[in-house]
């Protein structure tokens, strides 16, 4: 903080107005006192103050003193409330302004968070919410970790904020790579919100990149998913939760939505054969699926089951945990040293079921429910032998074509030659 005498034009001769200037972190803004040195009074320009005994210069020098005693006192209300104000703010309150709201990370995310949750089952699943909540958590964490507190003005987050919640949640959380893009991007989505309502100046993931490396997702061949079809499973809990794992590798619905499937979402398709009409938990996103015979006979199968029939399922329900837990049983049954998840079945669809089957990619994103393509790249793998079918297909065609041109060629002789 410093008082000094701004000379410039206008000042009347053998006056000059007083300034204050503060500087908080590196910014500073300054202000006129509403006071001039007069004519005949001395400035001394270390201690900022006018010099001598007289009563106009102990009156101008009272005041000046008064200004500085209010900016140490808002100075220390906002240490005792763990608060930062910056230059602008500081001028505000000396000034008597009212000060605008700051808004904090901590608070916006919370209310994201509630919003949020008001939405689920209408437009964003209770699994998203968890998530959400779950990455809130870990942001608070890391708050505690850098700054030693439960919050932050939103003009904490810059780039830097970014890169190192990108390194905490790596090395002290210990989290791979996509788990903490997944967390990043979470983060983004409300900075988003903050820079649109112009809480925020700068958006940090201008310059952040987030990035997603690939990742090998367990799925069974055509070998293996007849191993499992035919296997002879005596536990009945163990032959249920296979009956509802491989109704998922013919239909590709995840666990959430077979979990929820009714009589009421089969009806007549526009082939005349029985379809799965559904809206996916997940995104909300209509997915239509032919029903295979496989899954037909599982449907059938369980028709009159005493939980689907009390339930109004279409299949026994049961908690993932559970079904995962058994699925690792199975597996052990099956000797399969992969192990499965029930993800895996709606990766085993994309891949094994309908792509090397000679399905195109845009008819299984459709069945999955994907709106990008992209994402059902993640799902569906191109094997070696549905390569080697393709180009064989092609090496046929083109076979074919060299036989056309080679039975249609009229040779003409050479001009002038009998």
């Amino acid at each position: 903080m410093l008082f000094f005498l701004k000379k410039g034009k206008g000042c009347a001769e053998g006056t000059l107005p007083i300034y204050v200037r503060i500087k908080v972190d590196g910014t500073a803004v300054e202000w006129s006192v509403q006071r001039r040195l007069e004519a005949g009074m001395k400035w001394n320009q270390r201690l900022g103050r006018v010099t001598g005994t007289k009563e106009e210069s102990r009156i101008l020098n009272s005041y000046l003193d008064a200004i500085q005693g209010n900016i140490f006192t808002i100075q220390k209300e906002c240490a005792l409330r763990n608060e930062s104000l910056s230059a602008e703010e500081v001028r505000t309150k000396v000034l008597g302004r009212k000060v605008e709201k700051r808004h904090t990370l901590a608070e916006v995310y919370k209310y994201h968070n509630e919003q949020f949750k008001q939405l689920v089952g209408k437009e964003f699943s209770n699994g998203t919410y968890k998530k959400f909540k779950s990455a809130f958590t870990s942001l608070q964490n890391f708050l505690e970790w850098k700054f030693s507190a439960k919050d932050v003005p939103l003009s904490s987050v810059n780039h830097n904020f970014v890169t190192d919640y990108e390194f905490y949640l790596k090395t002290v959380q210990r989290l791979q790579h996509n788990s903490a893009m997944g967390l990043i991007k979470k983060l983004k989505k409300i900075i988003r919100q903050c820079v649109a309502n112009e809480w925020l100046d700068k958006d940090p993931f201008r310059s952040y990149k987030i990035t997603t490396k690939e990742t090998h997702r367990n799925f069974l061949l055509d070998g293996e998913l007849e191993t499992l079809r035919t296997k002879e499973i005596s536990v009945q809990r163990l032959d249920q939760v296979r009956d509802i794992f491989l109704f998922s590798c013919y239909t590709g619905l995840s666990y959430s939505d077979v979990m929820i499937l009714s009589s009421n979402d089969v009806s007549i398709g526009i082939d005349g054969e029985k379809w799965i009409f559904v809206r996916r938990t997940k995104t909300n996103t209509a997915s239509r699926i032919p029903l295979l015979p496989i899954a037909k006979m599982i449907i059938e199968k369980y028709s009159n089951h005493p939980q689907t029939v009390a339930a109004g399922t279409l299949l026994p329900t049961l908690s993932n945990q559970r079904l995962n837990s058994y699925l690792k049983e199975i597996g052990d049954v099956c000797g399969f040293k992969k192990e499965l998840t029930f993800h895996c079945a709606r990766h085993t669809f994309a891949t094994t079921v309908t792509l090397t089957n000679g399905v195109p990619i845009e008819t299984v994103g459709k069945m999955l429910g994907h709106k990008d393509l992209r994402t059902t790249q993640l799902y569906a793998k191109i094997l070696d032998d549905k390569v080697s079918s393709d180009m064989q297909q092609l090496k046929q065609r083109l076979s074919k074509k060299e036989e056309k041109q080679t039975t249609t060629t009229i040779f003409l002789p050479k001009q002038g030659v009998v």
